[in-house]
């Protein structure tokens, strides 16, 4: 009994300093990884923007006689697919006839599939379909004279639609064509691919007709 009180005693002897200096180490002591975390989602993350993984993406675009936007399109590095074909009409299941004298509505145009890590939707317009048809002709381009050979872009989704409004503004207010631009922006409806002797006619037939060229801006 009397060594209990004698060490009691002895506690309540120590100096302040050193009473001091044990809360000093207690509150700088680091607060384990768990406890700070506590409350937090398991999986949780710091915000940012993840990078798209989307590798495949579609444009449909028409700018007159659809083998020399075929055979330029094509060649585009990130461009992973293209056929030719007909849209933008009201007759279902249209042959190559049906598009003159406007008998169906259908626009000659070209289906291209893309990887947009590679080549942005609007890259795609801006430095190529802009610059490879004259846009400024209404429902002609070089020599073909109908609306099958209209300038239009077929927007998928409304990304697309104001991407293509966006980039169709700059493009006129660069002054690189001195016209208006006439080129329609309009909803994606069915598509109908070309019969097969139209496809990558270019490509099959070297030196065969075409109106279109990259300008050089």
């Amino acid at each position: 009994m009397n060594e209990r009180v004698q060490a009691s005693a002895r506690r309540r002897a120590q100096p302040a300093w050193l009473a001091l200096a044990a809360l000093s180490i207690a509150v700088a002591a680091p607060v384990p990884a768990a406890a700070k975390n506590e409350g937090a989602p398991v999986n949780a993350s710091p915000s940012r923007t993840e990078p798209s993984t989307k590798s495949r993406e579609v444009a449909v675009l028409a700018g007159g006689c659809f083998w020399g936007m075929q055979d330029l399109l094509r060649k585009i590095p990130g461009v992973l697919e293209t056929q030719a074909g007909y849209t933008g009409g009201w007759l279902v299941n249209p042959r190559y006839e049906d598009t003159h004298d406007s008998k169906s509505g259908h626009a000659e145009a070209v289906r291209i599939v893309f990887d947009p890590r590679l080549l942005s939707y609007e890259d795609l317009l801006e430095k190529w379909f802009f610059r490879m048809h004259d846009p400024t002709t209404l429902n002609r381009q070089g020599n073909d004279v109908g609306t099958q050979y209209r300038s239009a872009i077929f927007y998928e989704d409304e990304t697309q639609r104001a991407s293509a409004e966006a980039v169709k503004a700059r493009v006129q207010a660069s002054g690189h064509w001195k016209g208006k631009i006439v080129t329609e922006i309009v909803k994606a409806t069915a598509w109908y691919p070309a019969e097969g002797y139209h496809q990558d006619y270019l490509q099959r037939n070297p030196g065969g007709y075409t109106c279109h060229y990259l300008r050089n801006w």
